[in-house]
């Protein structure tokens, strides 16, 4: 076994009087109690895997996922990051929603003019005009649509650089599809309050 070296300047590992006396009458530094005994660490730890009262304890765990669901539901309404989807979350994507729900679209009429479409292809004289009319207003929300894409992403590569844009034109074509009330999350600007 190999010898320690001595080093003539340490200082003794052996305690003095003192320090022993104040050591024993527990005015030392230290943590102020026992150190607790392996079964009373166990006895502390211990809860019972099924409760005594099931009822209420499903009742409780109930309202809790209740809470913890409607904080979710709202978080996701008011658009904060950390309630969105994977697909929602990003500045580039708040951007993205905020041109769109700043900007009156062509798509946001679909739905209406769909239901107005099959009122009217009840009357067997409308009905084809109805279907063209049908069809050129959805040509005319497509069009829309791209050029919505290309203006956020231009608006994107101009506001965070060119190298880092994110892939936005089907997610704001999406968005412009719908009508304004049944996004989510719901519209953060008024419309005409563009983004800068």
């Amino acid at each position: 076994m190999a010898k320690q070296p001595v080093n003539p300047d340490a200082q003794p590992s052996i305690e003095t009087a003192a320090e022993t006396a104040a050591r024993l009458n527990g005015t030392s530094a230290g943590k102020g109690q026992p150190t607790p005994t392996r079964r009373m660490q166990e006895a502390a730890n211990k809860r019972p895997l099924v409760p005594n009262d099931r009822k209420l304890a499903a009742k409780q765990a109930r309202a809790k996922s209740r809470v913890s669901r409607d904080r979710a539901r709202i978080g996701m309404a008011n658009g904060e990051d950390k309630y969105l989807p994977l697909r929602e979350r990003g500045p580039q994507k708040r951007y993205a929603r905020d041109f769109v729900d700043a900007r009156f679209n062509v798509g946001e009429l679909m739905i209406p003019v769909m239901f107005l479409v099959i009122l009217l292809s009840t009357i067997p004289s409308i009905a084809t005009y109805g279907i063209i009319a049908l069809w050129a207003f959805f040509i005319l929300a497509i069009v829309d649509c791209v050029v919505l894409g290309f203006i956020v992403t231009k608006k994107i590569e101009s506001k965070f650089g060119a190298g880092k844009v994110e892939k936005v034109r089907w997610y704001v074509a999406m968005r412009a599809l719908q009508l304004r009330p049944m996004r989510l999350p719901k519209p953060q600007v008024k419309r005409g309050k563009y983004p800068v």
